[in-house]
């Protein structure tokens, strides 16, 4: 993926850059909340092996992922490692832990 300096620019590029192979079996809704500048929220859906996304939050989630929108980026673009961040409080997420593991290996 290229370098990306916003993260609207990351999230527009998800779905073309997830592999269809790993979006195979997964059924989940994801709220990106992201905060500060740049930020907003986004959903994302993933089901049979295609990933949507759009503007706006999902009233039900299956697993909400907050961030700052620079930490995302920064995740996004391989210089911040997501359980470190985790780790670090840097990045919270609610719902369902295994689909936020399974994000990890999709793009």
């Amino acid at each position: 993926m290229p370098e990306f300096t916003t993260a609207a620019q990351a999230l527009e590029a998800l779905p073309g850059s997830a592999d269809p192979q790993k979006l195979a079996g997964i059924d989940a809704t994801v709220l990106f909340d992201l905060s500060g500048e740049g930020g907003g929220q986004w959903t994302a859906t993933i089901a049979d092996g295609q990933l949507g996304l759009v503007e706006g939050a999902a009233a039900t989630p299956t697993m909400t992922l907050k961030m700052t929108a620079a930490d995302f980026v920064a995740m996004i673009n391989g210089d911040l490692n997501a359980v470190a961040a985790f780790m670090q409080g840097r990045l919270k997420v609610e719902g369902d832990m295994s689909v936020a593991m399974r994000l990890q290996t999709l793009f």
